[in-house]
């Protein structure tokens, strides 16, 4: 999977795809082997290695949501890093910010949709919500941008879902 966050004022592009032993994760065409563990509701224990084989580094992560704008708070080594993740497999274009182009409203971290509250054919206003996402024991109601048609639907009730995965498409 290929995504694409803010982090300060710096577009990073990360791919994440997954092994037999964790993850190999590219930022910005720079390689990581990281095997994780969940530690606590929102924490994570990683073992870092910069290639296969390497030497590992642990790094202790917490990640905090921020109600509804895809943004999460990453606690590492004691700083406080704000992330943003970008809608729809994590490209934003031109045309969605500007108002043209459908509207792909993607899954900002892994969860699990606990409700839909669109279906295809159906007409949305500015702000109303289309899906609900719970991470971390959060719920996020993910809005629509502008008023439209929901063109398509990609998820179902009960299914978890990774950060990126397609929700829901409004034209």
């Amino acid at each position: 999977m290929k995504f694409q966050f803010d982090i300060g004022d710096r577009l990073r592009v990360v791919e994440v795809h997954r092994d037999a032993s964790g993850h190999r994760i590219t930022v910005d065409g720079r390689a990581h082997h990281v095997e994780a563990v969940r530690v606590g509701p929102d924490g994570w224990s990683l073992l870092v290695r910069d290639e296969p084989g390497g030497a590992a580094r642990s790094v202790d992560a917490v990640i905090a949501p921020r109600p509804g704008n895809g943004t999460v708070d990453v606690h590492i080594g004691g700083y406080r890093i704000p992330v943003h993740v970008r809608n729809g497999l994590g490209r934003r274009s031109r045309d969605v910010d500007s108002g043209r182009g459908p509207q792909r409203i993607a899954a900002p971290m892994p969860g699990k949709v606990v409700r839909m509250l669109v279906k295809p054919g159906d007409a949305v206003q500015p702000r109303q919500g289309l899906v609900v996402v719970e991470a971390m024991k959060m719920e996020n109601e993910l809005r629509a941008a502008r008023a439209g048609q929901v063109r398509d639907v990609f998820v179902r009730e009960g299914q978890s879902v990774e950060a990126g995965t397609p929700l829901v498409t409004v034209e």
